[in-house]
């Protein structure tokens, strides 16, 4: 199961069924759980967690120092879920004491070739990130984003769950749930409806979101307004998780 031509560091723990390619490092304080497998040429440096069934790449790397020029060596961890997919070349980095002190992705994500999560993201479980896709430090994606390839998110933005950002965007605010945005500078182009459909969303539901949708992005009033009004109505779950992406917003929303 582990090729003799990989390093494995003592003070690391792998569960019994673990698979590691040859030429792999596996370096102290990384615990790797059941049904991993680890291609050749992967980099993995503690502290690090990784949870059961994750798939990791040839020349991928995680829980690397974080390229943040206030890191100063402390020990802060990586954390990773289950049943995530890690492709060629794609880079997570460890967070730094500055912020949460930690770097967290969840579960059943799909990081495509050379996409890059920087220090102190945190990644809900189902999230796409194509080819080259890249987070600044401090994002945060929620669950069932799908960025396209060469996107890049700048530092400290939200991204709501549901939303899709189209390839080659440039994201510098944050992002509602359930919207679709593309483009440099990134802006607002209607509702992710196909992709909600695709995942079970009844069409009252779409519907509400549609609505609430064109109020917010479509309008001539205030966001103030427009959350004044929804506070006076009786939303569903879906659509009360639209407003509170909506009162999240530190950076300014995208529009």
């Amino acid at each position: 199961m582990i090729h003799p031509t990989a390093i494995i560091d003592p003070g690391a723990r792998l569960a019994d069924d673990v698979e590691v390619g040859p030429f792999s490092v596996i370096g102290a304080d990384v615990e790797i759980g059941s049904g991993c497998v680890i291609g050749s040429h992967v980099i993995i440096k503690g502290p690090t967690t990784l949870g059961s069934n994750n798939r990791v790449f040839q020349f991928a790397s995680l829980g690397e120092e974080c390229q943040d020029k206030k890191y100063r060596g402390e020990p802060t961890r990586l954390i990773v879920g289950d049943n995530n997919v890690f492709r060629e070349g794609v880079t997570v980095h460890r967070g730094t004491v500055q912020d949460r002190g930690e770097t967290t992705i969840g579960d059943h994500g799909w990081f495509m070739a050379y996409a890059h999560v920087a220090h102190d993201c945190i990644i809900g479980d189902h999230v796409i990130m194509a080819n080259q896709a890249t987070l600044g430090g401090h994002v945060t994606l929620g669950d069932h984003v799908i960025l396209g390839g060469l996107a890049a998110i700048h530092q400290f933005c939200h991204v709501g769950a549901h939303a899709m950002c189209g390839g080659g965007s440039i994201i510098t605010k944050d992002i509602a749930a359930f919207v679709m945005v593309t483009g440099n500078p990134a802006r607002t182009h209607g509702l992710n409806a196909e992709g909600l459909k695709r995942r079970g969303f009844d069409s009252d539901t779409i519907s509400e979101l549609r609505r609430g949708y064109r109020a917010v992005f479509r309008s001539r009033r205030t966001l103030a307004e427009v959350l004044e009004e929804f506070d006076q109505q009786s939303l569903s779950p879906a659509m009360q998780q639209f407003v509170e992406s909506l009162r999240a917003a530190r950076r300014g929303l995208t529009r």
